[in-house]
């Protein structure tokens, strides 16, 4: 039966996916035989990236912060993910909680890979999860985040950095763990509708 054409996905990748996700086996299936429709080749572009991730936040613009996650996946920078890649990328940024896993969130705020976070970068994806934020949810938040600049200049605080000091991934780490508040900051946990 070994037809590799019918394009099934491989038993470890699949043993892989459920190991690191919480996706189940026919979730990851159902996943994968879409991801084959849509590409064919086996990887996925930035631009079909940013459409697939536009429908878990239908009420805004996700576009930045699809850019943003696809860069944090895209480990060779060749511009394309492949499937494994994809899962793990979908499931680090829609289950939300902690399985944001901490070291993801920092490479997702290193914009230039350098290995540090500085303050404008803080600002940048702070614009970028605005931007996911419905108008309506923005108008509750609290009057020291109701905008991107306030958001980081509040969640840099956490940090206890200076204003041009540059923020190492342990530090990060610690910081976002030891203040839920931080936690709650650096991403975008959609209001639960009553």
């Amino acid at each position: 039966m070994g037809n590799a054409k019918s394009g099934a996905i491989s038993k470890e990748i699949l043993e892989d996916l459920k190991l690191s996700t919480k996706f189940s086996e026919q979730e990851i299936t159902q996943w994968y035989d879409a991801f084959k429709k849509q590409c064919p080749d086996g990887r996925i572009t930035r631009p079909e990236f940013e459409r697939i991730y536009e429908r878990f936040f239908p009420n805004s613009d996700a576009k930045t912060y699809a850019q943003h996650v696809f860069r944090s996946f895209d480990a060779n920078g060749d511009g394309t993910l492949d499937f494994k890649e994809y899962i793990i990328a979908l499931h680090l940024t829609s289950s939300g909680k902690m399985a944001l896993k901490l070291e993801w969130a920092f490479s997702l705020f290193d914009v230039d890979k350098n290995g540090y976070i500085t303050k404008s970068e803080v600002r940048e994806i702070c614009i970028a999860i605005f931007k996911l934020i419905p108008k309506d949810e923005v108008e509750l938040l609290a009057e020291d985040e109701n905008t991107p600049e306030k958001r980081a200049d509040k969640l840099w605080t956490y940090f206890n950095k200076g204003e041009n000091e540059k923020l190492a991934e342990g530090e990060f780490i610690k910081g976002v763990t030891e203040n839920e508040n931080a936690l709650r900051l650096i991403q975008y946990e959609p209001v639960k509708k009553k």
